[in-house]
């Protein structure tokens, strides 16, 4: 028989989990359509009722964004530059009506290649805290989303929150698709620059939708180092982490040349 529990503290959702694995639901807009089948006998452990995680704050060096945040509440939050490309992501992640119930942590643990919130999290250097009976641990966003629908939370543990380092950088994040909103992305890149006197001191770049995961580019990174944002200093060589696909929504090589001119965008909004 499948079964539904609603628990109204941590501690008991991590006693419940303990006791046996169950679909974790929080926002819920991705659950059903994500799965070919209906499961009538899943169990299900609903975690929109727990207050302990719902609260954004600012810790000694971090931000620490709860995993029943929303979009819609990630919108309205008044945070620092750091988040303007979160926040981007936010506004067009499907309609108002996903944005209110969709969380940013159900993003992440999605684990689609698509994902709006993953190149920019990469970008910001977050790392993802869970929770089990057991203790808890961090995980860099990187070591946790391990390829297409497939993460390192262990069936007993529940993502309690994302955490971004607390940097002086602003971030820019930038979509690819068929139309501007409600769509799944062709292409999406993510870039935090610190930026001092014109020079950037310190460089975060991802792309998204171009591999099985969001990917980092290092070597653009390294490029940026000591230099103004300078679109033209983008080189075809920078993409070669990425490992696009040909399928219905774009070509590889179209996907390719698609990122190359987003990252130039990316950094024409910084110069």
């Amino acid at each position: 028989m499948a079964s539904y529990f609603r628990p109204q503290t941590l501690p008991d959702a991590l006693a419940a989990l303990a006791a046996g694995p169950r679909t974790l639901l929080a926002g819920g807009t991705d659950h059903y359509p994500a799965r070919a089948t209906f499961e009538p006998d899943e169990d299900i452990l609903d975690l929109t009722a727990l207050p302990d995680i719902s609260r954004i704050t600012r810790e000694r060096d971090h931000w620490r964004l709860p995993a029943l945040l929303t979009w819609t509440g990630l919108i309205e939050a008044d945070l620092p530059p750091l988040f303007d490309g979160l926040r981007t992501a936010a506004r067009q992640v499907g309609g108002s009506q996903v944005q209110n119930r969709g969380t940013l942590a159900g993003n992440v643990c999605n684990a689609s290649p698509a994902a709006d919130g993953v190149p920019v999290l990469l970008a910001l250097d977050a790392e993802v805290e869970l929770a089990s009976l057991a203790g808890a641990r961090v995980l860099k966003l990187q070591d946790f989303v391990l390829g297409p629908r497939r993460t390192a939370r262990r069936p007993d543990e529940v993502v309690v929150a994302i955490r971004v380092p607390d940097w002086r950088a602003r971030s820019v994040f930038l979509k690819l698709g068929a139309r501007r909103y409600l769509v799944i992305s062709i292409s999406m890149v993510a870039l935090s620059l610190e930026i001092a006197a014109g020079i950037v001191r310190r460089a975060r770049i991802a792309v998204g939708a171009c591999g099985p995961v969001a990917t980092r580019l290092p070597e653009l990174e390294q490029a940026l180092l000591g230099n103004r944002p300078d679109p033209g200093l983008v080189r075809p060589e920078h993409l070669a982490p990425l490992t696009p696909i040909d399928d219905m929504r774009a070509p590889a090589s179209y996907r390719l040349a698609a990122t190359e001119e987003l990252l130039r965008r990316g950094l024409e909004a910084f110069a």
